[in-house]
């Protein structure tokens, strides 16, 4: 993730780049969170997933890496000047300890009938590919690597949306499905692990190794 150019009133940095643990922090966390939302031995689906199911997993990777390390790395983003990546880092950070909170305090003990609890993740689902949406038709300019991060998550996002109003709605979500949107979110973390690769294999070898 390239940074911002740099303005005149900026203080000369002294921070490496942040992009590599903040990619490797939402990336790792979103295959973790795809997988464990796949019909199969691991992973139960959307449903049994937010009633504790197999989404336990997820919730400690979710808070210190997915969560606190991206707050971390985009702090340093915004240190270094770099807006597009310092909110992006910032924003996800803050999804993945929202998601853990809502999943295990507030859908706990706490939970509400099941249709509202569904509506509910619809529209916490639908709040973030709104925010998605706004990194994205900013993101080409940051490379084709991240430009396909934002892009898949969007799509992510949208199939999360869809699949929590049909459960709210009494609608049972058919196994492919479950399929294709845990295989996307899957996908969308494995991108941003390779553009995280990518960025660390090329400053560490001072050329261009991986194309991102």
């Amino acid at each position: 993730m390239q940074d911002a150019p740099a303005r005149t009133e900026e203080k000369a940095e002294w921070w490496a780049t942040p992009a590599v643990i903040g990619l490797m922090g939402f990336g790792l966390t979103t295959i973790i969170a795809g997988l464990s939302d796949l019909p199969t031995p691991y992973g139960n689906g959307f449903g049994g997933g937010l009633y504790g199911g197999t989404n336990w997993v997820v919730f400690g990777m979710a808070m210190a890496f997915g969560g606190t390390a991206q707050l971390i790395a985009g702090f340093i983003a915004l240190r270094k000047g770099n807006l597009f990546a310092g909110s992006a880092f910032v924003g996800y950070g803050a999804f993945w300890l929202a998601f853990t909170l809502m999943l295990t305090t507030y859908a706990g003990p706490f939970a509400p009938p099941a249709p509202v609890l569904f509506y509910g993740v619809a529209g916490f689902a639908f709040v973030w590919m709104m925010f998605t949406f706004t990194f994205l038709i900013n993101s080409m300019k940051h490379g084709w690597g991240i430009f396909f991060v934002f892009l898949f998550l969007f799509v992510a996002y949208i199939l999360l949306v869809v699949q929590f109003w049909q459960l709210g709605g009494g609608h049972k979500v058919s196994s492919g499905e479950l399929w294709a949107t845990g295989a996307e979110i899957v996908l969308t973390g494995a991108t941003a692990w390779y553009v995280a690769t990518a960025d660390l294999t090329n400053w560490n070898y001072g050329r261009k190794v991986l194309p991102s």
